[in-house]
């Protein structure tokens, strides 16, 4: 398998917004691509907040991805961001292997138990992603300090961070964006996410003056199965729609970027 950096046109790197589309899938991932975004962080595990993509989709998204940048996250699992000792070792073997199949970008972010950056793990994770760009996700919004955490990550060297202001969206968190950004001045770079929507898209960006946008523009696909079993439960207790499945679609992705142009 010959993988092929990723080269982005000059005149893309001269616009005023940029967009990242969160794809739970290869199909999310062309979708975005079509729909005009300039990024996409590739997650499995959406429900427990994103986990790493498998070794398959991402050889298939950078072999499909042409025009838009690939981020993969970095996350061994759902729930905290306080990592145990393996699975640090999983992240960071994780991040070698990203690397080898050709991603522009790495999202991940380590917590203390204190709710603090964790940095002796950030630095060793940032060290062996020397070379792609990396986002710290969002982690901060669950960190105790945002405006030290702020600073910290910065001196990391992380080129951006996923936030929505430490609130549910994005839109309910523009009091702190705001705040972080003018903190920020232009050393990092902040991309608003969680939330971010055709309806609300253009007042954060005015609020804020955030310039990098997360979302996902998905709708409901219904299954193509005929055959429907309700009597069983693929997540046991929790239920989980067996026939339907969220996926981006062209037309939202369009339509969020045409609210800013």
């Amino acid at each position: 398998m010959k993988i092929h950096p990723f080269s982005f046109k000059n005149n893309r790197r001269m616009k005023k917004y940029q967009f990242e589309i969160c794809a739970n899938s290869v199909e999310s991932c062309l979708a975005a691509q079509a729909g005009g975004a300039d990024r996409v962080e590739l997650c499995a595990g959406i429900p427990e907040g994103g986990t790493t993509p498998s070794h398959g989709d991402i050889i298939v998204a950078r072999e499909t991805l042409t025009q838009t940048k690939l981020h993969v996250i970095i996350r061994p699992r759902g729930s905290d961001f306080l990592y145990s000792p393996l699975e640090q070792r999983i992240m960071l073997e994780d991040i070698d292997e990203a690397r080898r199949l050709g991603v522009d970008g790495v999202v991940f972010g380590c917590l203390t138990a204190e709710g603090e950056v964790d940095l002796p793990l950030m630095r060793q994770l940032m060290e062996a992603a020397q070379g792609l760009s990396v986002t710290f996700h969002r982690a901060f919004d669950v960190c105790r300090h945002p405006q030290k955490a702020l600073e910290e990550i910065i001196s990391l060297g992380c080129d951006r961070i996923l936030t929505s202001g430490q609130q549910p969206t994005a839109e309910q968190g523009i009091p702190l964006l705001k705040e972080l950004q003018e903190q920020a001045a232009g050393r990092i770079i902040l991309l608003a996410g969680c939330g971010v929507n055709e309806t609300n898209i253009a007042c954060i960006a005015k609020e804020t003056d955030i310039h990098e946008f997360h979302f996902s523009a998905r709708e409901i696909v219904a299954s193509s199965m005929t055959y429907h079993n309700e009597a069983i439960s693929m997540g046991g207790t929790v239920h989980i729609d067996k026939y339907s499945h969220p996926v981006t679609t062209i037309e939202r992705v369009k339509h969020t970027i045409a609210c800013l142009q």
